[in-house]
C-alpha cells in the first residue's frame, strides 16, 4: 500500500497488478492516489484514509482469476462506507460480474483494459456525485434542525419542536411543564425566536429566586419614594419586556398575594408600579414555566384556578432525559465539543464504557446535570478520551446491552433501541449496524419503516 500526500481529494485503487498500479498512479496525478493488492489492506485504508471514491478490481488474491473475494471486499467497503462511489474492473467476459455489483451497491462499472480518457469520465462523476450528495445531506441535517438552541433526535422532543413552531407565531400564553433541568427556558427563547417580536427583548425571572418580599417590585416596578432604599423610579421586568416576551420561571413558587396581581395583568395588560396609582399598558408577550404539579396545587389551593386557566391557553409539557431516546449520548457530545475548546483542547471523546455508562444512567438533574458533569469530566480528563471514571458514572450496563440486541425487542422497543444506536455511534451507520446485530440493507429498511431521521444536530439544551 502507498500513496502520496496533497490536498487533492483521495483515489483509492484496489488492484494487485503491479503494472496497472504504476499506470494509473500516473495517469491520475491530479488526486492523492492510495492504493492496495488486496482485500485486508484495501479495509486498511479505507479506515486511514476516508477515501470518497475507490477503484476496485473484483479479481483479487488469494484467487486473482475468480471474483469471491472481490465481492466480499466490496461488500465489506459498502458496510463500512456506504457514501463511497465504487467503481469495479471486470475482464472483458465480466459484465455479468459487473451488473452484479452495481446491484449490490457500486456506483459504476468498467471493463478492462484501460482506456484513460472513459477511466476519467466515470472518476470525475463519481467525485462530483458525492459532493453533490454531500452538500445535500448537510442541506437536510440543517433543514431537519430541531429549534435554535436545542439538541435533540427524540420523537417526542422533535413533535414538540412542532408544536412550538405553530405556537410561536400566536400571540397567546404559553406555560411549559418539566422537571427542573429540562431546558424549560431554551424552549421559551426558541418561541421568542419564533414569534414577531424576535427583535424586541426576551426578559427572565426566576420566581423562586427572588425573595418573597421582592419579587412585586421586580415584577411590576416601584415609584420613587415607595420604601425605604428607593431613590429613584425603576422599570420591573414587566415594562423591560415591552413589545417583547416576559418569560416567568418556575411560576408555582409565585406568592398567592402576587398571583392575583399577574392574573390581573393577563386580563387587562396594565400595570401599576409599587407606590404608583397610575394604571400603565404594557404589551408583552408572557411564557411561564414551572417543575410543580399546578393542578393539584390548584386543589391544595396554593394556586389559584383562575391564573392556573388563564396561563394556560398552551401547554407543553417537556419529557426528562431518561426519557428521550438517544439524546444522552447526543448530548454528551455536544458538551464534550464544547467544553473541550474552551478548557482542554486533547479531549476529542468518550471511551466506549463512558458512552455505555451515561446511556444507562438515568439523569436524575437532567441536562444541567449532564451539562455539569461533561464540563467537570473534560477538566479533569488525563486522555484524549473522557473515561467513565471521569465521568463519576458507575454503572451496570447489561441492561443498555440488552435494549440493544432487536431479538428480544418490538416495534417501539425497537424504534428505541435503533435511536440510541444511532445516538452511541455519532451517526455512524456501519457501526451503528454492527452495533444492532444487522447488516447494512436490513438497517436502512428499518430506519424507513420507523420514519427515524439520521443526523441533526444544533446548540444545547440547558
Amino acid at each position: 500500500m502507498s500513496h502520496k500526500a496533497n490536498d487533492n481529494p483521495t483515489l483509492l485503487i484496489i488492484e494487485d497488478d503491479k503494472g496497472l498500479q504504476g499506470q494509473l498512479r500516473w495517469h491520475f496525478d491530479s488526486y492523492e492516489t492510495v492504493f492496495a493488492e488486496n482485500h485486508k489492506d484495501a479495509i486498511a485504508a479505507l479506515r486511514l484514509h476516508e477515501a470518497p471514491v475507490i477503484i476496485q478490481d473484483l479479481g483479487l488474491p488469494p484467487d486473482p482469476d475468480g471474483v469471491d473475494e472481490g465481492f466480499k471486499c466490496l461488500e465489506d467497503i459498502l458496510r463500512m462506507v456506504p457514501t463511497s462511489k465504487v467503481i469495479v474492473m471486470t475482464g472483458k467476459t465480466g459484465q455479468e460480474h459487473a451488473i452484479r455489483a452495481v446491484d449490490m451497491g457500486a456506483y459504476d462499472y468498467y471493463q478492462k483494459p484501460v482506456d484513460p480518457q472513459t477511466l476519467d469520465l466515470i472518476v470525475n462523476r463519481a467525485f462530483n456525485i458525492f459532493n453533490l450528495e454531500e452538500e445535500n445531506r448537510r442541506l437536510q441535517q440543517l433543514h431537519q434542525e430541531p429549534l435554535e438552541g436545542l439538541v435533540t433526535n427524540d420523537p417526542q422532543m422533535l413533535k414538540i419542536c412542532r408544536m412550538l413552531e405553530k405556537i410561536g407565531p400566536a400571540n397567546v400564553t404559553c406555560t411549559l411543564l418539566g422537571e427542573s433541568g429540562t431546558g424549560k427556558e431554551v424552549l421559551a427563547r426558541a418561541i421568542h425566536q419564533l414569534s414577531p417580536r424576535n427583535e424586541q427583548r426576551f426578559i427572565p425571572i426566576n420566581c423562586a429566586a427572588v425573595p418573597e418580599n421582592l419579587i412585586e417590585s421586580e415584577l411590576f416596578g416601584y415609584e420613587r419614594g415607595a420604601f425605604t432604599g428607593a431613590n429613584k423610579t425603576t422599570l420591573g421586568k414587566v415594562e423591560t419586556a415591552h413589545e417583547g416576551t416576559l418569560f416567568l420561571d418556575e411560576i408555582g413558587d409565585m406568592p398567592l398575594n402576587l398571583q392575583s396581581k399577574l392574573l390581573r395583568f393577563l386580563q387587562e395588560r396594565v400595570i401599576e408600579r409599587v407606590g404608583g396609582r397610575t394604571e400603565i399598558p404594557v404589551d408583552v408577550r408572557v411564557i411561564c414555566a414551572t417543575n410543580k404539579d399546578l393542578k393539584q396545587m390548584v386543589n391544595e389551593g396554593t394556586f389559584r384556578e383562575d391564573l392556573y386557566y388563564r396561563i394556560g391557553e398552551m401547554v407543553v409539557e417537556i419529557p426528562p432525559l431518561h426519557q428521550r431516546t438517544g439524546d444522552k449520548a447526543l448530548l454528551a457530545r455536544h458538551f464534550l465539543k464544547k467544553f473541550s475548546r474552551e478548557h482542554n483542547p486533547q479531549v476529542n471523546g468518550f471511551t466506549p464504557d463512558c458512552v455505555a455508562a451515561l446511556e444507562a444512567y438515568p439523569w436524575p438533574g437532567n441536562i444541567r446535570e449532564m451539562e455539569n458533569r461533561v464540563k467537570r469530566a473534560v477538566i479533569m480528563a488525563d486522555g484524549k478520551q473522557v473515561t467513565r471514571d471521569d465521568m463519576g458514572l458507575i454503572n451496570d450496563s447489561d441492561d443498555l446491552a440488552l435494549s440493544l440486541n432487536l431479538r428480544q425487542v418490538r416495534q417501539e422497543a425497537e424504534k428505541h433501541a435503533i435511536l440510541r444506536a444511532v445516538a452511541m455511534t455519532d451517526n455512524n451507520i456501519s457501526a451503528a449496524s454492527k452495533l444492532l446485530g444487522v447488516t447494512r440493507p436490513t438497517f436502512y429498511d428499518l430506519i424507513k419503516k420507523h420514519d427515524i431521521p439520521l443526523g441533526n444536530q444544533a446548540p444545547q439544551a440547558k
